[in-house]
This record gives structure tokens, C-alpha cells and sequence, in this order.
């Protein structure tokens, strides 16, 4: 799939004030400082689109982009990011609860991993919680290009071994790298697929 045009499309912190024009939606989402936004300006060609920081915990709203006019990129805030409140911890994980579990349009939720390091207990916990709650996902392993290709080869082996202990079949999976545009044709590709199939 190729896509012409992202633009940004709304920001809301409730599934109820989301943008009212009804599309597909994509979700992506995980742990502060993996990459997400990174990601998605590769994705869509569009440096600028989704802000980019090195603090973590930059994205506090729910951001949707609309692209090629047909379909939403949704930005979700990241999760697990330690120097927060425990007020603002438990605001951002409602916010994400309401969407994720409260989004009739969404397609399916990007669950971003870095691949440099073995999957967290963070991550395995809030992967549990869409299993339990039916919620469609992927996992993305990002930063690819941070190490050599046998060492990230070796790693996301390692996890999907921690992930084969609770989950079989297995999600479907994608290796990545916003700076080489690594893993871009793929993800795009099986995005089209499933949007063929609405």
C-alpha cells in the first residue's frame, strides 16, 4: 500500500470525542521511548506528523491522522513511564482502557517492542490484557538498526519464545527501523490486507 496523504485529524482524551467522521482505525501504542513516533513518521512519510522527543511520555492525548483520506493512524500514548505521578499513571492507562477497549473502528493495535533488549514484564502484562479483553494486535520490534542483524535476529528469537510460554499461535510480527525504513513495505502491506477485508 502506498499512502499519499497523512494529515493530522484531531486530538481527544475519550473514545466519545475521537474525530466523527467514522474510518478504520490503526492504533499504535508502547512503552515510553520505543520509537512510536518515530515509527509512524516513517511510516508515513511525513517527518513532522507525529511529534518526536527524546523525554519520554511526550504523547498525553490520543492523536488520530487521517491518511489517503480513507483510514486513521491513531497515536496512542505510550505506557510504563516511571516518572510520573501515580494520579497521571492511572489517567493516561484510563484513557488508553477507554480507547482501546471502546474504539468499534479499530482495526487493529500496533503493540511496539524494542528489539535491542528482552521483552518486559510491562509488556507481557498489557499484551495479556488484550488477550483477555479479544483485542487485535500485532507487535512491532523497533530500532533494529541500533544493533548488528544477528544480534536483533537473536533477540526477537528470544522473544518470541517468552511470548510462545502464554500465547500460540503466535501474533503476527514485524521488525523495524525508522531510520533505514526498515520493516515500512510489510507493515503497510498487511495494514492494506486487513482493510481489504472490511
Amino acid at each position: 500500500m502506498k499512502i499519499t496523504d497523512a494529515k493530522f485529524a484531531g486530538s481527544c482524551t475519550r473514545v466519545s470525542a475521537k474525530p466523527k467522521r467514522r474510518l478504520p482505525e490503526f492504533a499504535f501504542i508502547g512503552r515510553s521511548n520505543v520509537g512510536k513516533s518515530s515509527l509512524i513518521n516513517m511510516l508515513t512519510g511525513n517527518s513532522r506528523l507525529a511529534m518526536t522527543s527524546s523525554t519520554p511520555g511526550k504523547t498525553k492525548l490520543i492523536n488520530h491522522f487521517i491518511v489517503n483520506d480513507s483510514w486513521y493512524l491513531v497515536d496512542l500514548p505510550g505506557y510504563g513511564y516511571a516518572r510520573m505521578s501515580q494520579k497521571a499513571r492511572e489517567e493516561l492507562r484510563l484513557m488508553i482502557n477507554d480507547y482501546i477497549l471502546g474504539s468499534e473502528e479499530m482495526v487493529c493495535l500496533f503493540v511496539l517492542v524494542d528489539s535491542r533488549f528482552d521483552i518486559t514484564k510491562t509488556d507481557l502484562d498489557f499484551i495479556a490484557g488484550l488477550g483477555e479483553n479479544g483485542v487485535p494486535f500485532s507487535i512491532i520490534f523497533t530500532k533494529c538498526d541500533k544493533q548488528s542483524a544477528t544480534a536483533t535476529a537473536a533477540q526477537i528469537e528470544r522473544d518470541r519464545q517468552i511470548l510462545l510460554r502464554d500465547w500460540e499461535p503466535l501474533p503476527p510480527m514485524f521488525a523495524s527501523s525508522s531510520e533505514k525504513k526498515a520493516g515500512r513495505d510489510e507493515i503497510l502491506d498487511y495494514i492494506g490486507t486487513l482493510l481489504s477485508d472490511k
